[in-house]
């Protein structure tokens, strides 16, 4: 996936980028970052983690047992991965899904159930991997997440800023899971846009 988003980039005429990385996309975020150094000016990771990071590899069975759960439940999954189960973190979640609905324009197709697979194969592959030695990274890199965060233990957040030799890490924002930046959308933005203009 890394190498197929390094061609992308390539194919429409950039020579260097700013990367935002989001869960799986932080991962893929990292690999380029890694290999591709002269491409990248700067790095956003949000709700992941380094290759091999506590718990990550249980993300595959976590995902599965949430989307049965939110199809049971007519919720969707997001809730309970993406939010904390207490009053504020539901309150956050339900705002999320409202903002997705009223989003109609240049929405992104539905998942289809190969591409979910592969994807869940993916991370459960990032999670067993060896340790990779993140101070290969030199570029300045912003870490966030959420302090509860069920898909990609928030541990793993402050090990990954702890082995980034440039890195940044944003405060773990309180009773917010793996969409902390989405419950805390509007610190997060400030954040980001004042770490990219730095």
């Amino acid at each position: 996936m890394a190498h197929d988003a390094v061609r992308f980039i390539r194919a429409l005429g950039f020579d260097q980028v700013d990367l935002f990385g989001l869960s799986m996309g932080g991962f893929i975020a990292q690999v380029i970052a890694e290999e591709e150094p002269h491409l990248v000016r700067k790095v956003i990771l949000a709700g992941t983690g380094p290759a091999g990071g506590h718990g990550i590899d249980k993300v595959p069975a976590l995902a599965i047992r949430a989307t049965i759960k939110g199809t049971l439940t007519r919720q969707g999954p997001k809730l309970s991965l993406f939010f904390t189960g207490t009053a504020s973190g539901r309150r956050a979640g339900h705002a999320l899904l409202q903002r997705l609905v009223e989003h109609r324009d240049n929405r992104d197709r539905d998942f289809s159930l190969p591409s979910f697979r592969t994807q869940l194969k993916a991370v459960k592959r990032w999670g067993r991997r060896a340790p990779s030695d993140l101070s290969a990274i030199r570029r300045p890199v912003l870490v966030a997440n959420g302090e509860n965060d069920r898909m990609v233990p928030s541990q793993n957040t402050i090990d990954l800023a702890a082995r980034l030799p440039k890195s940044e890490l944003v405060p773990l924002y309180p009773d917010a899971g793996h969409g902390g930046i989405f419950q805390y959308h509007e610190d997060f933005v400030a954040r980001a846009l004042g770490f990219l203009e730095s």
